[in-house]
């Protein structure tokens, strides 16, 4: 296990899902400093290793290399519906009181819908109103996709996508499509998650094992270490904190 200090009293941590060892330092301390409980921590972990391992029906599950509360996920278009053969980028963001309170739902990939506002925040009640702790995220991510199933024009956040879908559904058909051809194609979901790295796959992190880095360019004397070699450097850290444990 990893004990985390936070002021004088230490949060302990169980290691229940195998990241690399940077990963999981940088992941533990950021979601340490964001959820207020220890078994809290532990319950997020516990999910985001099950749900890499057994993701929902049109989800694949991502994760923020440095913060296990700022989940993203990719959700497929469902069928016969205007968002079919898409691929939009989903995220979940857990607060402080989590999971008392739901986690805050955005699209990062441009949608029209009459649930998500232009900022893509995500209106639907199993976010809301009808959140229970017990649900999780999965079933926060279910709820996402459902929407893209069946939008309520009587909870919007996108007035003219609510107006058209109650009086001009072929309209409303035709413009969500139109932004699904153009932002929500698989490739720009993938391309802008590996030009990015803002996100990985969970499963590459669970899997590989190794440390990641891209390649760096030589430095001069003085110079900032580059990123593959201070990433090597965290991991030894990390392994020799690991063996005192």
């Amino acid at each position: 296990m990893v004990c985390i200090g936070r002021g004088r009293d230490p949060i302990v941590v169980l290691l229940l899902i195998h990241f690399t060892p940077v990963f999981f330092e940088r992941a533990i301390h950021a979601a340490a400093a964001n959820l207020s409980l220890d078994y809290v921590l532990r319950g997020v972990v516990r999910e985001v290793r099950r749900l890499a391992a057994d993701p929902p029906a049109g989800v694949k599950l991502l994760l923020r290399d440095n913060d296990l509360t700022d989940v993203v996920a990719l959700i497929d278009g469902p069928a016969d519906t205007p968002y079919a053969g898409g691929v939009f980028r989903v995220r979940l963001a857990l607060g402080r009181e989590f999971p008392a309170s739901p986690p805050r739902a955005y699209f990062l990939t441009k949608i029209f819908h009459p649930n998500v506002s232009a900022a893509g925040e995500v209106c639907v009640n199993t976010l809301k109103r009808d959140w229970r702790p017990e649900l999780g995220l999965g079933h926060a991510l279910l709820a996402v996709r459902c929407l893209l199933i069946a939008p309520n024009a009587d909870s919007a956040l996108n007035a003219e996508a609510a107006a058209l879908l109650r009086d001009r559904y072929d309209d409303y058909f035709a413009r969500a499509k139109l932004y699904t051809d153009i932002h929500a194609r698989p490739d720009h979901a993938h391309s802008a998650h590996a030009h990015k790295q803002e996100y990985r796959d969970v499963e590459e992190n669970v899997e590989e094992g190794g440390e990641a880095g891209g390649e760096s360019a030589e430095s001069g004397e003085g110079a900032p270490r580059p990123k593959r070699e201070r990433r090597a450097a965290g991991a030894r850290d990390t392994r020799r904190i690991l063996k005192r444990l």
